[in-house]
């Protein structure tokens, strides 16, 4: 199973005919841009309000609060799973 996300660098014609050599290859076509399809929108929406009131003074600085939210962000399940319940996506095959 493939689900392409019809990027610009995803339709070229190599792709095309790689997949059309598989008869056995599923594929489910998303819009070019489909942020309500994609639970990592979530994650960076989330990560980037939390950053808001946060003024760092390097790229470093930044980087290290970046890290440290995400990592916090591994041990809220029921946070990521949240994510993933907004796309209305499910986890299990049709």
């Amino acid at each position: 199973m493939l689900v392409w996300d019809n990027a610009t660098g995803h339709v070229d014609a190599a792709m095309r005919a790689l997949i059309a050599t598989r008869c056995w290859l599923t594929v489910f076509r998303l819009p070019p841009y489909a942020p309500e399809l994609n639970p990592a929108e979530g994650v960076w929406s989330h990560l980037k309000r939390g950053l808001g009131n946060l003024a760092a003074r390097t790229t470093d600085q930044l980087a290290t609060l970046v890290r440290t939210r995400l990592k916090q962000m591994q041990y809220r399940p029921g946070l990521l799973d949240g994510f993933i319940a907004a796309t209305g996506l499910t986890l299990q095959p049709p």
